[in-house]
């Protein structure tokens, strides 16, 4: 099995790195790279993938 790392960054999208396969509700199949970045504050125009929108406008780090 590969390794994936998903990565929360402070203030911005959550990074994806490693193979994955990634579906949405009904299982159609979203074209991804090996690295990726996900939104996580909702203001992106790409969603599910980070458009950098969020700059200056959505604050969140979380710790493990």
């Amino acid at each position: 099995m590969s390794e994936v790392t998903i990565k929360v960054n402070d203030n911005g999208p959550l990074r994806i790195t490693g193979k994955v396969e990634m579906v949405d509700a009904v299982g159609n199949r979203f074209e991804t790279k090996e690295s990726f970045i996900l939104c996580r504050c909702g203001l992106s125009s790409q969603k599910p993938f980070c458009d950098l929108t969020h700059k200056g406008k959505f604050e969140s780090a979380a710790r493990a």
